[in-house]
């Protein structure tokens, strides 16, 4: 399982020209699911993302988690995130997860963030043609992998 967090001051996904989630400061997170995933992944990369320390404390250093700041979630599928670009130019999505094991993973982790994250949670809809708009701040981006835990 892959993310790609950012942390935002504000952000919004629409599908179909639709406002479907959108939040003020906190993380937009990009979940890319591979076949191999299961629940130690989701459990892994929750407590990763809730413990982060991203946001500046009174010092100015980045010293505070999401909770710290009452931040909020925009959590968006994303399969492209296991591409494969090794062979030619036109990507193989190989390794992200079936539809259907995907989704189940996709809303396993949104389950167990708002059990883990008490603030506001939106998301985008899985499989959907989404435009994802976001104010990147810092710019802050991280990406976690939990088959690569660096």
């Amino acid at each position: 399982m892959r993310i790609v967090l950012q942390r935002v001051k504000e952000a919004h996904v629409k599908v179909s020209d639709q406002l479907v989630g959108s939040i003020q400061q906190g993380y937009l997170l990009l979940v890319g699911i591979e076949e191999l995933d299961g629940e130690e992944d989701i459990a892994y990369l929750i407590q990763k993302v809730i413990g982060l320390r991203v946001f500046s404390d009174e010092q100015g250093k980045m010293n505070l988690s999401i909770q710290d700041v009452k931040g909020e979630l925009l959590i968006v599928s994303q399969f492209t995130l296991f591409a494969s670009t090794k062979k030619g130019n036109r990507p193989s999505f190989i390794r992200s997860a079936k539809p259907e094991k995907a989704e189940a993973l996709y809303v396993r982790f949104i389950e167990q963030m708002k059990v883990n994250h008490s603030h506001k949670i939106a998301t985008g809809i899985f499989g959907g043609d989404m435009q994802v708009s976001l104010v990147n701040d810092g710019p802050v981006t991280i990406l976690f992998d939990s088959k690569n835990k660096e």
